[in-house]
């Protein structure tokens, strides 16, 4: 009976799908544009803590994990896109908070993006200063940060076209850190730094804390949740979104586990917070290794202001320096908040005032992000952070809960979810600020 209900229930998704489909279809993606967007957007900075992740959660732990991960971030990222398909009204993450838990909810859900795209921009402020100094470290890795906030400014005045095509470096440097790993790996005969001789790696975890670590490591590459919405609207065939979606996250999970599995090999249970600091002083290729390095340089500078700039826009709104144009109206018909990961175009006030606010308003969060690089200049702190609370939010418990709100009933799967993604997130938050002391 159960069976025959649930093939039912699987129907009837597949119906509102294709009805959705035939009915709001306005998309301009195709399968391969959108199959790829979703992998650029979930292969990030995150990858190069993956090796870390490995040694803090040993070679079961951390291949259990990886895999986990993968599979339940797909099943969410589904979850989100049923939900989207199913009301034409909705556009954004939000609007799938508000629509699940109401209308109170949209303040947290935004705040809780706030946090994540500020968590994000210490990050590579820390990732452009650690890289520049293992290039050139005539000057501190502070002194380098300080050092940003003047090369950081500029671009956060730029317009999104002249951002969207800086992001291409980003892309490239991923790439070819991830060519300059293998080549050296697979070049290389002896340890550290060679796949063929590997470093002293542990089977099992070493350390509890360790392990908290780890969660919020691995979790922080899968943290993609909050576009799932626009990439299923801007499909052509959004019945196809399901293989798609299956399809990209195989390919990061694979990626994920070649870097961080290549990378434990490499360097072991002494692997630093970032597996390229460990290449520059290992690689037998150092004209090779000092190029990628580079590009981890140029990389975090043309990616901080598109990457902030949704919440930089909320920040302005919230000061009344810019309009953002009305979100469609909630379940309630309300009008609803305007939030962060849905702010594309807002309507400027014109005006040398206001073009001066805006200035001081984002140099300002430029230096704040710089000065908490700063105060905890551990990249692995603020990822293992970033994955803990803000990615088990986003991307588990946050899509279980809206499906469970929605459906007026809870699975044993969905229930196994929530809590052990309550447990994992609580455990690697903890961890994760504990490391930060």
């Amino acid at each position: 009976m159960s069976r025959r209900t649930s093939q039912l229930s699987i129907r009837r998704g597949q119906d509102k799908v294709r009805a959705s489909k035939a009915s709001h279809n306005s998309g301009r993606s195709t399968y391969g544009q959108t199959l790829f967007n979703a992998i650029a957007i979930l292969l990030g900075i995150g990858m190069l803590s993956e090796p870390l992740a490995f040694a803090y959660a040993g070679w079961i732990g951390g291949t259990t994990i990886i895999i986990f991960y993968g599979v339940i971030t797909c099943y969410t990222a589904k979850i989100l896109a049923h939900i989207i398909l199913d009301d034409p009204r909705l556009k954004s993450y939000s609007d799938i908070g508000r629509k699940a838990f109401g209308p109170r909810s949209g303040p947290w859900i935004n705040a809780l993006f706030c946090l994540e795209l500020f968590t994000v921009s210490v990050a590579l402020v820390t990732l452009y200063a650690d890289s520049l100094y293992a290039v050139m470290p005539t000057f501190s890795a502070n002194t380098y940060k300080l050092l940003g906030i003047i090369l950081l400014i500029p671009t956060m005045m730029l317009p999104l076209s002249v951002l969207s095509f800086t992001s291409i470096i980003g892309i490239v440097s991923t790439l070819l850190i991830i060519a300059v790993m293998l080549i050296d790996g697979l070049s290389k005969r002896d340890s550290p730094g060679s796949i063929w001789n590997p470093a002293d790696t542990s089977l099992g975890v070493r350390n509890v804390g360790e392990l908290g670590l780890a969660f919020g490591l691995f979790m922080a590459g899968f943290s993609g949740h909050a576009v799932v919405p626009s990439l299923v609207r801007d499909m052509i065939d959004p019945t196809q979104f399901d293989d798609m979606i299956t399809q990209a996250f195989i390919a990061a999970t694979t990626i994920y586990a070649v870097i961080g599995i290549a990378g434990y090999l490499m360097f072991g249970n002494s692997v630093s917070d970032e597996f390229s600091q460990d290449l520059a002083k290992h690689s037998i290729y150092p004209v090779l290794n000092k190029i990628a390095l580079w590009g981890l340089v140029l990389a975090p500078l043309s990616k901080f202001a598109l990457a902030t700039r949704p919440l930089n826009l909320t920040l302005e709104i919230i000061l009344g320096i810019e309009t953002a144009n009305v979100s469609i109206d909630d379940h309630d018909g309300k009008s609803t908040m305007r939030d962060p990961e849905s702010i594309a175009n807002p309507i400027k006030r014109r005006g040398t005032l206001n073009d001066i606010s805006t200035a001081i308003e984002r140099a300002i969060f430029t230096a704040c992000s710089v000065a908490v690089s700063i105060f905890v200049p551990e990249f692995a702190s603020m990822m293992a952070f970033l994955g803990a609370f803000s990615s088990f939010l986003l991307c588990v418990i946050g899509p279980v809960s809206a499906k469970v709100a929605l459906a007026r009933r809870c699975g044993f799967w969905d229930a196994f979810l929530l809590v052990s993604g309550l447990f994992m997130a609580t455990w690697g938050t903890i961890a994760a600020v504990w490391s930060m002391q």
